[in-house]
C-alpha cells in the first residue's frame, strides 16, 4: 500500500485539480453563453460537484478503508513481533467484518503456542532442574573455573570467577580465552590437552597477579576444556622473599665457616708461639659467634617461612573458639565466648594453637581458671581480646612471650611469627569493668561483616545471572565468513551515547556509554557495559533536561581516552547495533580520532531497518517503535545510555521474525537491505 503522505498528495493534487478546472471552465461558459440566474446555478454547481465529489470520496476512504487498513499493518506487525501482546486495537471501518476470522487465526496461533510451550516445559523440567543445582553448585565454589569450546570461546563462568576478573570487559559467554588471558602458552596448552582428561598444569603471569591453572579436556561433544584458577601472587612473592633472604644467608655462613676451619687447621699447627695461638683463638671465637648467628637466623627463617606458605583464609570466630575451647577443656580451663560473633582473615591452624599457648602462661602467671573471649569490629581490624579478673600484663612479660614457640619441636614457628603473618601484635591494657584487664590481639577484619553470609536469594523480578550458554558451541567457528553468519548466530553489541549536546563536529562530547549483549538471540541480562565519561567541559543546562547528567555526575569519571579502549575490548569480535547509528558512531570515531581503538565492525541501524520493513508506516523514532511493539523503558531509564541501548536490543530481536520473513537470514543481506534504505533516503 502506498504511503500516507503519498496518498493525501494525490488526493489533494487532485481536488486542486478539479477544482479549478471546474471553475476555470465555469468561467468561461458563463462568458459565452450568458445563461440566466437559474441555468448559472446550476451549471455551477454542475462544475464543482466533481471536486466535492472527490473531496468526499477521499474521506470516506480515509476513514473507511485506508486507516482501517493501517492499523491492520501494525496489528499484523505486531502479531508477528510479539505473538503474546493482548492489548490488540479492534479493526473498524469496511474491515470490521473480518474482525472475527482474524481473532479466529490469532486466537488459534496463540493456542498453538501456548500448547507448544507446555510441551517443552514438560519435556525441559528435568534439564532445569539439573541446571539450577548447577547454578546452586556454581554460586558457592570459591574456585574460579571456567569452561570453553573446541574455538575456545567461553561457555561458562562462575561467580568467582567474574570476581577474579571483575576489572576485565573481556569476561563474557561466548568471548575468546585469548581475549581474557591474553597468553600464548595458554592457547598451546589448550590445543595439545589429552584426550583422556588427565590435567596439565599451567603457570600464567600477568600484571598484577600470577595465575595457576589447571587444564582438563571435556569428553563433551563440543570438545572444551575445564579451567581452573587460583591466584598464586601471594604465595609466588613469599616464595621469592624466602629465596632472597635464604641466598643472602647461605654465603655468609659458608664463608664463616671456612674462617673458622682456616683457623682450627692454623691452631693445630701452632706450638711454640703463644701470641699467635692466643690471635687464632680469638679468631676462632669471634668466627664461632658469628657462625652461630647466622645459624640462629637460619633457624629463624625456616620457622617464619613454615607460615609464610600458609594464606590467610575466612573464619567465623565461633568456629575458632570452639576448637579452642575443646583444646582447653582437659585442663578445666573454662573459655567463655561473648559478644557477636564476626568474619575474621586468619590462618586457622596457626592462630589456635597461638592462642592455646597464651591462655595456658595466662593461667599460670595470673592464675585464673576461667577466661572470657570476645571480638570487637573496629574500622579496618577486628581485636580479639582474652578477658580475666584481674591487673593487664606488663610489656616485658609480652616481649618474653613473643619468642615462645607453638609447639615443642625447636623448629616450630614462635608466637613472634604468627603475629607478623596476620600484622599484628599482642597489648594488655585495663577493661571498662572493674578488676578486669585483657590481652588484645589485632586482626585482619573479612569484608563479610559481623554475620554469615546467606545465600543471596534472587529476586522474582530480578533477570537471572548469566554464567553459562552451552549453545555457543553450536555457533560456526570464528574464522567463518561473518557475512554469511546467520542472523540467530550473530554477536550483537547494542550501544548507545548521550553527549554534551548534537554537534558532534563543533565540539560536543560523550559523556556515557553504555552496550548489552545479544547471544544466540537473547538478550543477556548480567552482561552489560556501562561508563559516565568527564567530557572535560561544561554540560548545558538544555542537554541535561533530557538525559539528567550534570557536571557534578561525571566529575570523578575517566575521560574518553581510557573509556574507548576497555570499550572496544568488551565488543570484540561483536558487530554493532544502535538507533540512529549515524549519530552514535560518529562520537565514537570523532573521540577516537587517529590513534585511538578503530571501530571499524559492522554496524546494524535499528532506524533503518525499521524503515526497510514498514516503510509506509510513519513514526520510526524510538519511543514511536517501542509503543508499536510494546516495549517498555524501566522508570528513569529512558534517556540513558544503558536504558536505551537494552530497548534497542529489544527492538532489534521484535524485528528479527520479520526480517526472516521477508528472506533476510544473513548478516550480508542484512546490511544490503541497510544500504537500499540508506540510498533511498539520499536519492
Amino acid at each position: 500500500m502506498p504511503s500516507r503522505q503519498n496518498l493525501l498528495g494525490l488526493w489533494m493534487l487532485l481536488c486542486g485539480a478539479l477544482l479549478f478546472g471546474g471553475i476555470g471552465l465555469l468561467l468561461w461558459l458563463d462568458t459565452s453563453l450568458t445563461p440566466a440566474t437559474p441555468e448559472r446555478v446550476a451549471l455551477w454547481l454542475l462544475g464543482l460537484s466533481p471536486a466535492v465529489v472527490v473531496l468526499m470520496l477521499g474521506m470516506v476512504l480515509e476513514r473507511r478503508l485506508f486507516r482501517p487498513l493501517r492499523q491492520f499493518q501494525v496489528l499484523l506487525a505486531r502479531l508477528v513481533a510479539s505473538p503474546d501482546a493482548r492489548s490488540d486495537f479492534p479493526l473498524d471501518g469496511w474491515l470490521k467484518p473480518l474482525q472475527p476470522d482474524l481473532d479466529h487465526i490469532r486466537d488459534g496461533w496463540r493456542g498453538d503456542r501456548s500448547r507448544l510451550r507446555d510441551a517443552h516445559d514438560e519435556g525441559a523440567a528435568e534439564a532445569l532442574r539439573i541446571q539450577q543445582e548447577l547454578e546452586g553448585v556454581l554460586q558457592v565454589l570459591d574456585l574460579p573455573l571456567l569452561i570453553c569450546d573446541d574455538h575456545q570461546r567461553l561457555l561458562l563462568f562462575n561467580p568467582a570467577a567474574r570476581e577474579l576478573f571483575h576489572d576485565q570487559p573481556a569476561l563474557g559467554l561466548g568471548r575468546r580465552i585469548s581475549q581474557l588471558l591474553p597468553h600464548a602458552s595458554l592457547n598451546d596448552a589448550l590445543k595439545q590437552l589429552p584426550q583422556d582428561g588427565s590435567p596439565r598444569q599451567l603457570l600464567l603471569p600477568g600484571e598484577p597477579r600470577w595465575l595457576r591453572c589447571e587444564l582438563r579436556r571435556l569428553g563433551a561433544r563440543h570438545g572444551g576444556a575445564l579451567i581452573t584458577l587460583r591466584d598464586t601472587t601471594h604465595e609466588l612473592e613469599s616464595d621469592q622473599r624466602w629465596r632472597r633472604e635464604l641466598a643472602a644467608l647461605l654465603p655468609r655462613l659458608r664463608g664463616h665457616a671456612g674462617s673458622l676451619g682456616s683457623a682450627a687447621d692454623a691452631l693445630v699447627q701452632v706450638e711454640n708461639n703463644p701470641e699467635l695461638q692466643h690471635r687464632l683463638e680469638q679468631a676462632i671465637s669471634q668466627e664461632s659467634q658469628a657462625l652461630s648467628q647466622k645459624v640462629e637466623a637460619l633457624t629463624r627463617l625456616v620457622e617464619s617461612h613454615q607460615l609464610s606458605q600458609s594464606g590467610l583464609e575466612e573464619t567465623w570466630s565461633n568456629d575458632l573458639f570452639s576448637a579452642l575451647g575443646e583444646r582447653l577443656h582437659e585442663e578445666a580451663i573454662e573459655l567463655t565466648p561473648v559478644g557477636i560473633p564476626v568474619w575474621i582473615r586468619v590462618d586457622g591452624p596457626a592462630l589456635l594453637a597461638m592462642l592455646e599457648r597464651l591462655v595456658r602462661e595466662l593461667v599460670q602467671i595470673r592464675q585464673v581458671d576461667a577466661l572470657d573471649i570476645e571480638v570487637l569490629l573496629g574500622n579496618k581490624r577486628v581485636y580479639l581480646d582474652l578477658i580475666w579478673q584481674g591487673e593487664p600484663l606488663t610489656d616485658h612479660q609480652l616481649g618474653l612471650w613473643h619468642a615462645l614457640h607453638l609447639f615443642d619441636d625447636p623448629l616450630s614457628p614462635r608466637i613472634e611469627d604468627v603475629l607478623a603473618q596476620h600484622g599484628a601484635e599482642l597489648w594488655s591494657q585495663p577493661r571498662n569493668e572493674a578488676d578486669t584487664a585483657c590481652l588484645r590481639l589485632p586482626l585482619p577484619a573479612s569484608s563479610r561483616g559481623a554475620r554469615p553470609q546467606p545465600r543471596a536469594e534472587q529476586p522474582a523480578d530480578q533477570p537471572r545471572p548469566e554464567f553459562h550458554d552451552f549453545s555457543i558451541a553450536e555457533l560456526p567457528a570464528p574464522d567463518a565468513a561473518l557475512a554469511h553468519t546467520r542472523l540467530e548466530e550473530l554477536e550483537l553489541v547494542v550501544f548507545d551515547t548521550e553527549t554534551t549536546g548534537l554537534d558532534l563536529r563543533g565540539g560536543d562530547q560523550i559523556i556515557s556509554l553504555a552496550a548489552c549483549r545479544i547471544l544466540r538471540g537473547r538478550l543477556l541480562a548480567q552482561d552489560s557495559f556501562d561508563q559516565l565519561i568527564n567530557p572535560q567541559r561544561p554540560i548545558p543546562p538544555e542537554s541535561t533536561a533530557i538525559h539528567h547528567l550534570t557536571d557534578a555526575d561525571v566529575a570523578n569519571a575517566p575521560p574518553i581516552e581510557v573509556v574507548l579502549p576497555r570499550f572496544h575490548q568488551y565488543v570484540g569480535p561483536g558487530v554493532l547495533v544502535a538507533h540512529n547509528a549515524v549519530f552514535d558512531l560518529l562520537a565514537l570515531r570523532l573521540a577516537s580520532g587517529d590513534t585511538g581503538p578503530a571501530f571499524d565492525m559492522p554496524v546494524l541501524d535499528t532506524l533503518l531497518l525499521s524503515r526497510a520493513i514498514d516503510p509506509t508506516l510513519e513514526g520510526h523514532g524510538l519511543d514511536a517503535l517501542a509503543e508499536r511493539f510494546e516495549l517498555t523503558f524501566p522508570p528513569g531509564t529512558r534517556h540513558t545510555a544503558l536504558g536505551d541501548a537494552r530497548v534497542t536490543a529489544e527492538l532489534l530481536l521484535a524485528l528479527l521474525p520479520r526480517l526472516r520473513s521477508r528472506g533476510i537470514e544473513t548478516l550480508e543481506q542484512l546490511l544490503e537491505l541497510q544500504r537500499e534504505v540508506e540510498q533511498g533516503r539520499s536519492s
